[in-house]
């Protein structure tokens, strides 16, 4: 389902990632353990478009996404949720769950789910 091929990602002249590989198949769960500044979140800024590869192939589905913009990528149902942050803290759940179902296939998602309220 989800694959990072020897995966190299640079700041500036900084390497951030070196030759990262994994893979996660339909219907696994896995997780991204290491001390801070390991890689994790850059990792998951890859997947997500957020940082451009420097080598490497990430493919979602046998499709390679690492070129896609982060809006593509949205569109093909990889996305991110912050954890503790509380970025949207002011808002209902409801109002969080409307605003995480802005792309076309997630408001259809959303209304089949929640008709029109939670």
């Amino acid at each position: 389902m989800l694959k990072l091929e020897d995966i190299n990602l640079f700041y500036g002249e900084v390497q951030a990632l070196w030759n990262v590989s994994l893979e996660v198949e339909d219907g696994e769960t896995i997780a991204l353990l290491g001390a801070n500044a390991a890689g994790k979140s850059t990792t998951i800024n890859a997947i997500s478009g957020l940082e451009k590869i420097s080598s490497g192939r990430i493919l979602y589905q046998g499709e390679e996404i690492h070129e896609k913009s982060p809006h593509e990528i949205v569109r093909l149902g990889i996305i991110q949720v912050p954890e503790g942050r509380k970025l949207f803290s002011f808002m209902t759940v409801e109002e969080n769950l409307e605003l995480g179902a802005y792309s076309e296939r997630a408001r259809k998602d959303f209304k089949k789910k929640f008709g029109d309220g939670v």
